[in-house]
């Protein structure tokens, strides 16, 4: 069956994309038989054959044996240019030296006491100084980071409910696994949707308690804020949505969420486990100049060490310092994140180094879009800072609704297939992004755009 899409783009032709489908996972299942090993021993001992869900693939996991500034290698051997960076935690490189010596530095003196060192004051100043919230405290993941925002939304208000955005994921707490990936039937009205537990094991009782609603509709959250008024302690949310592809808030969107949720008395809390410190040196917080009560931190800001961050005003603090809500955790503030920390916000990713990684995604967001007009494929590109994406879609996405219609799963499968076996390594799915580090190189993003348009060639050649 061949597709027409609008004027100025090619037909697709669905059974040349099925047949190159099958081909390029025939190349990629042929080039890793040692991923086959591995995944054959792994599954017998982890469910899928993997550490964490996200990592699941078809046919096999690519399993990684070592990386190097931009490149990568797997257990077979082969070397990728790395565009993946960890799901958008290696903005510094793999094998940072600078972070590799802050961190070996640091194991000699002691890698853990579950007691305060200097590097949790350094790093709490300076995430102070970048994002504009004078207090912090330290936890083990974004799942983490979340889970006491929640909590502590609950705390300074007494109330119970919380809202979030349809399609974005908050980490895996009870309160946030509320329509992560939800069906476009399953949603309800978008001044009423309801509340889509994602997957078994959370009680109906605590799902109930989260409420959803559309990115960039200020009218949908109004309503919703209006007919729960004095019931909702917090709004949870990314500023930017980069779980389904990379959509940006619309011009004023966020000031008016601001306005909307103070005057209601919600706490707002911006999730910039992914937007921090990638998108701008004091991430979207910065870069949209919209404040929130909260700010939640992991990935980029701990240069690969497993460590999250939370930020909050001084009477939220106060809820912590007095005891009303706790916060603990025995690996808080580890002192070999801490020095990883450190050294990633003070020596590496430092504010001059963020015009260069913005001036390397708009070159590789252009070379991409000038491949998609010539070739007429109905796709799109769109990012900010280290952050950006090839979206297949004829048309913007402006929230999660889009993002379930407008999508063309079978060309965003492909298209990370041909990355795959033209040697750059890339998130699996249709949903995800490119992440840029400080070490990408003009030869590497024309790695990416051979690639890219090897696979635009193909797919519309007759």
């Amino acid at each position: 069956m061949t597709v027409e899409t609008t004027a100025g783009q090619a037909a697709i032709d669905r059974k040349r994309i099925a047949r190159l489908t099958e081909r390029e996972m025939a190349r990629l299942t042929e080039h890793t038989p040692e991923s086959k090993l591995r995944y054959e021993r792994a599954v017998k001992v982890m469910p899928g054959g993997v550490p964490s869900s996200f990592q699941v693939n078809d046919p096999w996991p690519v399993y990684v044996e070592r990386g190097d500034g931009t490149r990568v290698w797997d257990v077979d051997g082969h070397e990728y240019v790395d565009f993946h960076n960890g799901f958008g935690v290696m903005c510094i490189g793999h094998a940072n030296p600078i972070v590799c010596a802050a961190v070996k530095a640091r194991v000699d003196l002691g890698t853990h006491f579950a007691a305060p060192t200097d590097g949790s004051i350094v790093v709490a100043e300076e995430l102070a100084h970048r994002f504009g919230l004078p207090q912090w405290r330290f936890e083990n993941s974004g799942t983490e980071a979340t889970m006491d925002a929640v909590h502590l939304a609950r705390g300074a208000t007494d109330r119970d409910l919380i809202l979030k955005i349809e399609g974005s994921y908050h980490g895996h707490h009870d309160s946030v696994m509320v329509s992560v990936y939800p069906e476009l039937e399953e949603l309800g009205d978008r001044d009423d949707p309801k509340s889509v537990p994602y997957g078994a094991g959370y009680p109906r009782a605590l799902t109930e308690l989260t409420h959803a609603v559309p990115f960039n509709d200020a009218d949908a959250l109004e309503s919703v804020l209006t007919k729960l008024d004095g019931r909702v302690a917090g709004l949870i949310m990314e500023p930017a949505m980069m779980n389904i592809n990379v959509i940006p808030p619309v011009e004023g969107y966020l000031e008016r969420v601001r306005e909307l949720t103070a005057a209601h008395g919600v706490k707002l809390i911006f999730d910039e486990v992914k937007t921090g410190a990638t998108i701008a040196y004091g991430g979207a917080t910065q870069r949209f100049g919209v404040q929130p009560d909260m700010i939640t931190l992991a990935k980029a800001v701990c240069g690969g060490y497993p460590g999250g961050a939370i930020g909050m005003t001084e009477e939220i603090a106060g809820l912590v310092s007095g005891g009303k809500v706790h916060q603990y955790g025995t690996f808080n503030g580890n002192p070999l994140v801490m020095a990883a920390a450190q050294a990633t916000l003070t020596e590496v990713l430092t504010e001059n180094v963020y015009p260069g990684l913005e001036q390397t995604n708009e070159r590789l967001k252009a070379a991409c879009q000038e491949i998609i007009d010539r070739y007429g494929l109905p796709a799109y590109t769109e990012g900010m800072g280290a952050k950006g994406c090839v979206i297949f879609a004829a048309e913007p996405l402006r929230e999660y609704r889009d993002y379930l219609t407008k999508v063309d799963g079978e060309l965003s499968t492909l298209a990370w297939l041909y990355h795959m076996n033209h040697g750059i390594f890339m998130t699996p799915g249709v949903e995800e992004e490119w992440t840029l580090s400080i070490a990408h190189s003009s030869e590497d993003i024309d790695r990416y755009l051979n690639a890219f348009e090897t696979f635009a060639r193909d797919v519309t050649s007759g």
